[in-house]
């Protein structure tokens, strides 16, 4: 039984904590950071996050869906912090940052890789930093005019903008999630932009000269802020089909795969370790 459980909010962030007798729970999200996704939403196992979504005032830009955690629902099992690609949660218990299921190996590490050959980047370039929409990136050059690239890795949800963007090829991202989003302009209402006004990543949804929405999804990270917007039913369909992640052998990330995905996508991961553990068993059998 909680001792105190309380529910905070301010322009900036939510917070939620739970008192015990020797345990202090706290949940964090840092609204700034966070898009208002549904991915969080889609895998907690209390069904303890609600997506809330933004209502059009005429004349402005949509506003982002954002979410509430019910503080009497959530067990801060942390899995809502192990797979937000923002970083925009932080679960601490008695104070220290901790999250249950990384710990317990239950959750997989989500794997964020960018790449930077700094010997490539000139030293008045700063292409990829002007590139982030999260301003993650900080280029810098020392007394010997050499080029210093910083990236906040821990909060790059790879979109690829960045590498996208670098005149010399310095960076390369790898994307966390894959897949496939989908325009059905027949059915996508003439001059809406609900998708165009969330979506976090520039030029990833447009609107077309024929005031129908295109996508170019080479920097989508397929956080599905769009289809949460859209008006229309089968407007625009999104699929993830692969998330980038560290090797685990776990029901709960089996259950929370499924729901990101596919049964489809699930059974391939799987029967891609299997192969894998079968490679490996015949290597040391022979070696």
């Amino acid at each position: 039984m909680a001792i105190k459980l309380t529910f905070k909010e301010t322009e900036s962030q939510m917070l939620i904590e739970r008192q015990l007798y020797v345990r202090h729970y706290s949940l964090m999200l840092d609204k700034e950071r966070c898009i208002g996704c549904e991915i969080c939403m889609m895998v907690c196992p209390r069904e303890a996050i609600e997506i809330v979504k933004p209502k059009r005032v005429e004349g402005e830009k949509l506003k982002r869906p954002t979410i509430r955690v019910d503080e009497k629902k959530c067990s801060f099992c942390g899995i809502c912090d192990a797979i937000c690609p923002f970083e925009a949660f932080t679960l601490k218990i008695n104070g220290e940052e901790l999250v249950p299921v990384l710990e317990m190996g239950t959750f997989p590490n989500l794997i964020r890789r960018v790449s930077v050959d700094e010997a490539r980047c000139p030293v008045d370039c700063d292409e990829c930093a002007e590139a982030c929409p999260f301003d993650l990136i900080k280029v810098s050059a020392d007394d010997r005019g050499m080029v210093h690239v910083e990236v906040d890795v821990d909060h790059c949800p790879g979109c690829r903008l960045c590498e996208l963007e670098c005149p010399e090829g310095a960076i390369t991202v790898r994307r966390i999630f894959s897949g496939i989003i989908k325009i059905n302009q027949d059915k996508c209402p003439d001059g809406c932009r609900d998708c165009v006004d969330v979506c976090p990543i520039p030029g990833v949804l447009t609107v077309s000269s024929n005031g129908k929405v295109e996508v170019n999804d080479y920097c989508c990270i397929y956080c599905g802020s769009c289809r949460i917007v859209c008006p229309v039913e089968e407007a625009l369909t999104l699929k993830r089909t692969e998330i980038a992640h560290s090797p685990i052998q776990s029901g709960a990330w089996n259950i929370a795969l499924e729901k990101l995905t596919s049964t489809h996508d699930l059974a391939k991961e799987l029967t891609r370790k299997r192969t894998f553990k079968v490679i490996d068993s015949t290597k040391r059998r022979v070696g």
